[in-house]
């Protein structure tokens, strides 16, 4: 067992290993970023393939998209172009995706706190109204006003792929804030089209929809969390929808919501701990099947799904969507035509301008009305690079423009749609420009604001209790939930050194105890000397040795150590005896399990729970934001 958790060296792989549960460093929204992020460029490609093969070929492309594909199974069938198939059948597992991580916000995310959840839903449906109020007064009077819903949407795979490209120019935040506002805008965009761009309603097959919605509800409430269970009332759902008349990737967001999630358990990873451990000894198929249903058990559904389907919709079914409904045969006259169409310019504008008035307006207000209850957690600044980047509606869009024209009106859509992609960029580009000429004081406010952030540590630091490394009143606390015989711990060690020379009386350390008894047999045992250690006032002198001498923590080796910090050995003695400690390990372990600690290490920066590497960039990046934030609020210490 020992062998298998032997780090690699920190400078060969990014420092990201946890003991107990090495995902536990990279959380699922993180993941879900890094996923969409890498996707914005396969998405960019498939549609500049769409737009090539369209004009090499647009009889052939057009021919293709149009071929019929049918399914049947008895008497009943579905037939459907392969453009249909796609925007029909496979965007639903794109809408799925979406559904599970919007429930992911909702269940243990940044959304779980309502207020943010109320100034998302407000920006994302703001953000969408003035777009389409826009699109409605240039398109007054005419047919094409039927296609307002085009101008309204933003497209999350390019927002969050254009806001790597500004990396640290922005604040981390922003990516929740947008993701917020997508989610919301993503709602409203089913609804839109289960409504207002479906055909005529069949109401048997719509009954037969709900039918099936009340059995999946009941499904969940019996706390059914098999996932296959669900696959064949999803497919019922799906069908039912179809032939209802309501366009089906309603039943994708559906699913997704009512798949619940929530954090690694600890009491979960050590049962997958034994279950390994019995594996090993006798490697049986029953064992193996067993031991692979334990591993399954610590992650939600949500999350297994979401890595189970997020990068097929990301780098497969989303391009495919590109690649169907990207095409258009453009030529000189035909720009000129559209530029000067109601419809390209009312998705044009009410995408570029609309969006961001929408987006930072609505949040102004809300804050204003609401005297500070509902204020962001960003800067004013990064706001309105984020309205910029909201303006990006490649997707949602395309998909309503399919839905709401045919033929020309449809060409013109199109081009709106590709148009608003580049100026949105473009603007969300000058908006970082501006910014950066803004003197380090002002261009931090802009960017961070001054709302508070989401505490995740359930105990906050106690300067009479926590075992604490610098000055008392350092604006930043870098809190570690640690095993001393856990190797990624002794790899963070020289790291948290390094932070703290490089920032001085800027930054406080707080350990606190997490021994991982079903990996680590020695772990207990450390923490109690170090507890020890501490009722003689040695408790850093201790913690030093154990950390580097984690091969090396039994009984008689806490002596020797001991001995070494010139501890009253006798008392010493006694209180290992006595488990003198064993009541304040098991605090700092209750308070791990309320922040749903689940591995080690696990860093919180002034409260607030630290996801990914733990390398001296990136803590020291961390560290730096929650300096700023502190400065500008004029705060005092947090846990």
């Amino acid at each position: 067992m020992s062998q298998a958790h032997t780090p690699v060296p920190a400078d060969d792989r990014p420092m990201t290993g946890t003991t107990a549960c090495t995902a536990a460093a990279r959380s699922p929204l993180r993941t879900f970023l890094r996923t969409e992020t890498g996707s914005a460029a396969v998405l960019l490609a498939a549609a500049a393939a769409a737009l090539v093969w369209a004009n090499v070929s647009p009889g052939g492309y057009e021919s293709f998209w149009h071929t019929h594909v049918s399914l049947s199974a008895g008497r009943t069938g579905v037939s459907l172009t392969l453009r249909e198939w796609v925007n029909s059948g496979l965007m639903t597992l794109f809408f799925f995706v979406v559904g599970l991580e919007a429930r992911r916000e909702f269940d243990i995310g940044e959304l779980r706190e309502r207020r943010r959840l109320a100034l998302s839903a407000i920006a994302g449906v703001s953000g969408m109204a003035v777009p389409v109020a826009i699109y409605l007064a240039l398109n007054a009077g005419h047919a094409s006003a039927q296609g307002w819903g085009a101008a309204m949407s933003t497209d999350t795979a390019f927002a969050l792929g254009f806001l790597a490209v500004f990396g640290s120019r922005l604040p981390g935040g922003l990516r929740v804030f947008v993701l917020g506002v997508a989610v919301a805008d993503d709602f409203l965009a089913l609804a839109v089209i289960a409504f207002a761009y479906s055909s005529t309603l069949y109401v048997p097959a719509l009954l037969t929809a709900l039918g099936v919605l009340a059995v999946l509800l009941a499904m969940r409430a019996a706390g059914v969390r098999i996932s296959a269970v669900y696959l064949l009332p999803a497919v019922a759902l799906w069908g039912a929808l179809l032939r209802s008349g309501v366009d089906p990737v309603v039943s994708g967001l559906v699913m997704g919501l009512l798949t619940y999630a929530h954090p690694a358990q600890r009491h979960a990873l050590e049962r997958a701990s034994r279950l390994f451990r019995r594996y090993r000894e006798q490697p049986t198929p029953e064992l193996e099947r067993t031991l692979r249903r334990g591993l399954a058990s610590t992650l939600s559904p949500n999350e297994r799904l979401q890595r189970m389907f997020h990068p097929w919709t990301s780098h497969v079914i989303v391009p495919l969507f590109a690649l169907a409904n990207a095409g258009l045969t453009v030529s000189a006259a035909r720009l000129a035509d559209a530029f000067t169409s109601p419809v390209t310019l009312g998705i044009l504008l009410g995408l570029v301008l609309g969006k961001p008035i929408g987006i930072v307006g609505s949040t102004w207000l809300a804050s204003r009305l609401s005297r500070g209850r509902l204020r962001p957690p960003i800067g004013w600044g990064a706001i309105v690079a984020g309205g910029g980047l909201a303006g990006v509606g490649f997707t949602v869009s395309l998909l309503i423009a399919t839905l709401a024209f045919r033929g020309a009106r449809l060409e013109e859509a199109k081009i709106g749609i590709l148009s608003a992609v580049l100026c949105s960029f473009l603007v969300t580009w000058l908006v970082t420009r501006v910014l950066a000429l803004l003197p380090p004081r002002r261009r931090a406010r802009a960017l961070l604001g001054t709302g508070d952030v989401i505490v995740d540590l359930s105990e906050p630091v106690d300067v009479a209790r926590d075992h604490i490394r610098g000055p008392l009143d350092a604006p930043v606390t870098l809190v570690e939930y640690g095993d001393y015989e856990c190797p990624y711990c002794g790899l963070a060690e020289p790291v948290v050194r390094e932070l703290l020379a490089e920032f001085g009386d800027d930054v406080r350390y707080v350990w606190r105890h997490l021994p991982l008894t079903d990996v680590h047999p020695s772990a207990q045992l450390a923490a109690e000397a170090a507890e020890a250690a501490a009722r003689q006032g040695r408790y850093w002198e201790m913690h030093d040795i154990l950390i580097s001498h984690q091969g090396d923590l039994r009984a008689k080796d806490l002596l020797r150590y001991a001995a070494q910090v010139g501890l009253d050995m006798e008392r010493f003695r006694r209180d290992l005896r006595d488990r003198a400690g064993a009541e304040r390990v098991a605090e700092d372990v209750e308070s791990a399990d309320l922040s749903d600690v689940s591995g080690t290490p696990t860093f919180f920066v002034n409260g607030r729970r630290h996801h990914g590497a733990y390398d001296i960039g990136t803590l020291s990046a961390a560290v730096r934001t929650a300096r700023e934030r502190a400065a500008l609020a004029g705060a005092s210490p947090r846990g």
